[in-house]
């Protein structure tokens, strides 16, 4: 071990191993622990060497595989030893005679590719993806992984089909539709085929992490785009579903993190809600009904494809307004009953991530430290009311109205209020898809009130960009990273900062409306590459978490 340079792989393994090879290579070669262990097999890499080597040092005394020995101790000296589940593989180090005949034959009676090839679907899917998808796509993911083939092209190639399919839906005729539904399909196999290929080969890396995380959106939302393009052509307006299908389906999101976040460290989940959806879980066909209806990737994208194929682009928004609209009040008033009957209490860390996720910026942070004196734990209440007079003044009042940057400015301080004190409170965990509502949907609005050509699709742009930073956000906070830097969020204002910056435009502009796209334009632009150049300098940077999204579907 001491020839081995520090920065390699180190694995020790017994002479007398009896085993599968896939057992193996989950012990040896996994990326995403400093160390890990099966019967017979113990490998470290960089961050546990030094472990290792002082294990080394030290008398191995007891009974016991000299690799299981060590990974003990390494486990007692402070660092975590990963151990994954088997399963039917065969993982051992028999004595000589019938002991080793038997294990010899239990690694003959177990297939360990079919294993390989089952566990490299997710456990949890979608009813589509498990039953239409994952049988053929795994198949190809073990093709890509015989040729050589990464993740990371694997999901570069479902990106680039996705923008070729909102290309042909871009053209506007039937003919483009239909190989837009096609490819939209196409692309979603190969999606699912890039984690299953992850997972095959246990290829995991950095700069997967940010690929897989980012992309899916990346392609929804360029669909959108483009089939927002393709009706325009036929002289119909659309741009305005697209976006607010594109808000729907963000805030969605942001539900599902804020609350996953906020009952992270949750011990036991002990509402009677939660009893109900376990018993509703027991039943075989309760579960699949459940995950379709919330409308997950495999389902949406299906629906997308073949309305695509056989309608026009206004009965598909129509479809996924609607669609979307009810997988998102189903599942939100599921957690919001949770959450209110749960007894659990939240953590400091659960409250911080929350308060990452509100992406507040230097004037709610001000606001906050003056004004939450006053309204001590506002939370939730503070972001609802300052939310709902915002959208209300920007519906109400003509475009430019001074009214709608007073609006702003209210908004900004219950903003601060909202987030003074740590969010804590039962519902708090909505703080962060309210202020999202809130901001994207202001900008729909002024876009809409404008009245110009080229103001729904700029405010698309912009409403994509901040998206982007709040997945962004969402995923290193998963990763076990924290969120972004605080100059980051300064930079492009927080999300109180860019609504009074929408607002105090379309002031100024009041009377030269067709400037307001331009203006949208700039704003879209700039935080489009200060966030774009940090997100890529923290994706492939080595901070970043080697993970994939193994959680809900999205």
């Amino acid at each position: 071990m001491a020839d081995v340079p520090a920065e390699q792989r180190v694995a020790v393994v017994d002479s007398a191993f009896v085993g599968h090879v896939h057992a193996l290579r989950l012990a040896l070669t996994d990326p995403r622990f400093d160390a890990c262990a099966v019967t017979g097999a113990f490998a470290v890499q960089a961050g546990a060497r030094a472990a290792l080597d002082l294990a080394a040092a030290l008398p191995q005394d007891g009974a016991g595989p000299y690799p299981d020995r060590l990974a003990a101790t390494v486990e007692a000296a402070g660092t975590t030893v990963q151990r994954p589940e088997l399963g039917t593989l065969v993982a051992a180090v028999p004595a000589p005679g019938p002991e080793r005949d038997g294990a010899v034959a239990a690694v003959a009676a177990v297939d360990d590719e079919a294993v390989r090839l089952r566990t490299a679907v997710k456990s949890r899917d979608g009813f589509f993806t498990t039953f239409f998808i994952s049988p053929y796509s795994r198949y190809v993911a073990r093709w890509c992984a015989r040729r050589g083939l990464t993740p990371n092209q694997v999901t570069t190639a479902s990106l680039l089909t996705a923008l070729v399919a909102a290309g042909c839906a871009a053209t506007g005729d039937r003919w483009g539709y239909v190989a837009a539904g096609v490819l939209l399909l196409l692309s979603f196999v190969l999606d699912c085929a890039d984690g299953q290929l992850a997972r095959y080969s246990l290829q995991y890396s950095t700069l997967g992490a940010w690929l897989d995380a980012t992309f899916d959106r990346a392609k929804e939302y360029s669909f959108y785009a483009g089939l927002a393009l393709g009706a325009a052509r036929n002289g119909d307006d659309v741009w305005a579903l697209a976006l607010g299908a594109m808000i729907l389906m963000t805030c969605r999101h942001i539900v599902d993190f804020s609350f996953n976040e906020a009952n992270h460290d949750a011990t036991a989940n002990t509402s009677p809600t939660a009893a109900l959806s376990d018993r509703l879980d027991s039943v075989g066909w309760t579960v699949w009904v459940r995950r379709m209806i919330i409308l997950p990737i495999g389902e949406r994208w299906a629906m997308i494809a073949v309305l695509t194929a056989v309608t026009t682009p206004r009965i598909v928004f129509y479809a996924l307004l609607i669609g979307c609209a009810f997988g998102a009040l189903y599942t939100t008033a599921g957690r919001v009953l949770r959450s209110l009957t749960r007894k659990a209490k939240r953590t400091d860390r659960a409250a911080q991530a929350l308060a990452d996720l509100a992406d507040s910026g230097p004037i709610a942070v001000l606001t906050g430290r003056i004004v939450g004196r006053m309204a001590p734990g506002a939370g939730i209440a503070a972001a609802v009311v300052g939310s709902v007079a915002l959208l209300w003044a920007a519906r109400a009042y003509e475009f430019g109205a001074r009214q709608v940057v007073i609006a702003a400015v209210f908004y900004a301080v219950l903003a601060g209020a909202a987030v003074a004190r740590p969010l804590k409170g039962a519902l708090d965990w909505l703080v962060p898809p309210v202020f999202r509502a809130a901001e994207y949907t202001t900008v729909l609005i002024l876009a809409a009130k404008a009245d110009v050509p080229g103001a729904l699709p700029a405010a698309f742009g912009l409403v994509a960009a901040v998206a982007y930073h709040h997945y962004d956000t969402v995923y290193r906070i998963r990763g076990g990273t924290g969120a972004p830097p605080h100059w980051l969020v300064r930079t492009i204002g927080g999300h109180e900062g860019r609504v009074l910056l929408t607002a105090a435009l379309a002031a100024v502009l009041a009377e030269r409306p067709a400037d307001f796209p331009v203006a949208l334009t700039v704003t879209a632009v700039f935080v489009a590459l200060v966030v774009l150049a940090e997100s890529i300098r923290f994706w492939v940077s080595s901070g970043a978490p080697a993970v994939h999204d193994e959680g809900e579907p999205a």
